[in-house]
């Protein structure tokens, strides 16, 4: 399992993020695209990453609006592989 993050390692992650925010015990990131088709393909992008490192993001989709949504559930809180997961996030769109 991995190990939670301090508030401070927390804090100093997530200020090299710009498109996420802090909400909780989470990261949060809003994508809006031009329509459904652009939200599901960014959604696609999203499968390889997340299999590859065993670490799955919560998504909603709203027609034209993903919201994506890291924790690491069984540590209950932020870890490293969750700001590793939004720098890979991040890069694709």
């Amino acid at each position: 399992m991995s190990e939670l993050l301090s508030v401070e390692e927390i804090n100093q992650r997530a200020s090299k993020l710009s498109d996420w925010k802090l909400e909780g015990n989470t990261l949060k990131c809003v994508k809006k695209f031009k329509d459904f088709v652009e939200a599901i393909g960014f959604v696609n992008k999203l499968v390889d990453p997340a299999e590859s490192s065993q670490h799955h993001p919560d998504l909603e989709v709203s027609y034209n609006k993903v919201t994506v949504i890291l924790t690491t559930h069984d540590a209950g809180g932020l870890t490293e592989k969750d700001f590793n997961m939004a720098q890979i996030i991040s890069s694709l769109g």
